[in-house]
């Protein structure tokens, strides 16, 4: 292993004599304790070992004889001799205060047991040589049975599958074994609804953990039986063996237990359990999207594929003063709560069955936290492309057993504008108008574009594009910049990388139809005295005529609204087909006028978001 190798001076560390009075009154009871614990133990005792290549420590954790648990740090250079010098002191230490303490709780009672004893104890000894004192406890660290070093450098010495033996004691040395940091189930949990904990782990995979619920026993079953134990009884649920768990009816008013055990593929780490916070609860009552489930029980079949575009509605919009004050005043506070929230975005989105899922607003961690693994679940695999300095984003999702991904291709429109030869033409007429292109330059807006392969037919492609445009009113000429810089990114990945692949293009275009980004994407031009060139006024009049070479059409055609808050509705959201190669076999129908006016608009109790989403089966021609 070098730096010093495996062997040289001896590892084995004997206390020193100024605690030797305390040998036998506490190592012995150390010895002789741990001895009884590790033989009614199957295998060794652990002793984890935290080692990253990146920090300057490692840490060491292991529970010693008399229950205690050490947690130690040392400085990956230091050689193990120091370190097995501590882990002696600190054992010798522990048990001496724990033979004190017994000590105290028996002193008034074992006065006379103590003269009977030394009688008795004099009267056998008389006139013999004192006995010998116990030997001194031994800490070592071997490794395939060979002792290590003591001046191998920690780095080096603690390696998985080595033995530590602290006096009668030995423990087994895990390296850097999977384990869990975080384990977060939600505020809300609602019957019907899929509870997905947030999770963190090192060194493992959650696809390589184990999971396990549980519910708790309700009151009068054996858990509560008289002379049961105070904690609650818990029952696993049969099947329960994902991360993801939807309760039922039957679980209201229980509380849930998680238990993960991490892993990756290799070993298993320490179990971590957790408890709800509170007990399962009714949901809400019907939902905007519980009839459109009815059209989306099954996966589409061969040659069909069901796409979705939905702005979900970023919780660094909604959970804000603003948000309940001005925006959303008539939704209640707890419903705009992220918990709240995700619970019926998780159902809403597992319950479409899309094949290809475009989502616009998407919290960074919702996604990485909440969604991804969520929809995983679901047999949906996502991914995710973060705005410019902000905390949302576009993330995409596709189901495994229908599509591939061969390639991303995700542009910021600013950067590719001012960057890219390929925008070039544009950028020298935006010239002309500098006020305009100032502020297309400062927005943050983005394109995500994956090239997805069919797993049914290798020779179908199909390139997915999901776009959140610039949101003000007065901004449709950003729009159509936006849009043009969209198009020919496209046209280079569809014509150049992929030549004649479709395009399938979702997203939040802030644009109805109406406006000139739609008559653009629709016709495949927008004239240079078109309003929209003047939506923000005269200084930043911007009179381009723009072209594009696809044949795209609103697979939804064009809904009363896609968005429906308290100051205005419209339909902002499209899924532009290219229609020379797609055809439309079934549009989902939207919700009833009644259904999103319950709670007089969105969000709500029973609709997570502001936008609605838009679902249509499409199959290739």
């Amino acid at each position: 292993m070098g730096r010093g190798g495996w062997c040289g001076r001896g590892s084995m560390w004997r206390l020193r004599a100024g605690i030797s009075a305390l040998r036998e009154g506490v190592w012995a009871r150390f010895s002789g304790r741990a001895g009884a614990e590790a033989g009614t133990r199957a295998g060794m005792e652990r002793a984890v070992v935290r080692c990253v290549p990146s920090e300057p420590k490692l840490s060491l954790s292991f529970a010693m004889a008399d229950g205690s648990h050490k947690h130690m740090q040392r400085d990956q250079s230091e050689p193990l001799g120091r370190a097995l010098s501590r882990i002696a002191t600190n054992a010798l230490k522990g048990h001496a205060k724990a033979a004190a303490r017994k000590g105290r709780r028996g002193a008034g009672a074992g006065g006379a047991g103590t003269a009977g004893a030394g009688s008795g104890g004099s009267a056998g000894t008389a006139g013999a040589e004192p006995a010998a004192g116990p030997a001194e406890p031994l800490v070592k660290l071997y490794y395939r049975e060979e002792p290590v070093g003591e001046d191998v450098l920690n780095v080096d010495a603690w390696q998985d599958g080595a033995v530590l033996q602290i006096g009668d004691v030995k423990y087994k040395v895990e390296r850097n074994p999977p384990s869990v940091t975080e384990l977060q189930l939600p505020r809300y949990i609602m019957a019907g609804f899929p509870v997905c904990p947030k999770l963190g782990l090192e060194f493992g995979e959650p696809e390589r953990s184990l999971f396990a619920w549980f519910r708790e026993a309700r009151p009068g079953n054996d858990g509560d039986a008289p002379g049961a134990s105070a904690g609650p009884a818990w029952v696993e649920v049969d099947g329960a063996h994902g991360r993801v768990f939807t309760p039922s009816n039957a679980d209201v008013g229980l509380r849930l237990k998680l238990r993960c055990t991490p892993g990756n593929g290799q070993r298993l780490g320490p179990s971590r359990e957790l408890e709800s916070a509170g007990p399962v609860e009714a949901g809400p009552g019907a939902c905007t999207f519980d009839q459109r489930h009815l059209y989306t029980q099954r996966v589409s079949g061969d040659g069909r594929v069901r796409a979705v575009t939905y702005n979900v509605l970023a919780d660094v919009y909604a959970h804000t003063e603003h948000s309940r004050a001005v925006l959303y005043p008539y939704c209640a506070p707890y419903a705009l709560g992220l918990d709240y929230r995700l619970n019926l975005l998780q159902k809403e989105l597992s319950g479409y069955s899309a094949d290809l899922l475009c989502l616009q607003e998407v919290d960074r961690s919702v996604f990485h936290d909440s969604l991804a693994p969520a929809l995983d679940a679901f047999g949906l695999h996502g991914l995710f492309r973060l705005k410019q300095h902000q905390h949302e984003g576009l993330a995409t999702f596709f189901r495994r057993d229908k599509f591939r991904l061969l390639a991303q291709h995700d542009i910021a429109y600013h950067q590719a504008l001012s960057g890219d030869p390929l925008h070039g033409a544009l950028l020298e007429q935006l010239a002309r108008y500098p006020q305009a292109r100032d502020r297309v330059l400062q927005r943050s807006s983005a394109l995500q574009v994956s090239v997805l392969q069919s797993t049914e037919d290798s020779s179908k492609k199909i390139c997915v594009a999901n776009t959140h445009l610039y949101w003000h009113p007065r901004g449709g000429h950003i729009r159509l910049i936006q849009m043009a810089v969209a198009l020919n990114h496209l046209k280079h990945v569809t014509q150049v990388l992929y030549p004649g692949i479709p395009i399938l293009f979702c997203g939040d275009f802030n644009s109805t139809p109406s406006t000139g980004m739609y008559s653009f994407v629709s016709t495949g031009s927008i004239s240079e005295d078109h309003e929209d060139w003047t939506s923000n006024g005269e200084e930043e009049r911007c009179n381009m005529s723009l072209t594009h070479p696809f044949r795209l059409k609103s697979a939804c055609g064009e809904p009363a609204y896609t968005n429906y808050v308290g100051g205005f509705h419209g339909c902002l959201d499209y899924i532009f087909i290219d229609f020379t190669a797609l055809e439309v076999e079934q549009v989902i129908p939207m919700p009833s006028h009644e259904e999103v006016t319950t709670h007089q608009a969105l969000p709500s109790v029973s609709h997570p978001s502001d936008h609605i989403a838009l679902i249509c089966d499409l199959k290739w021609k």
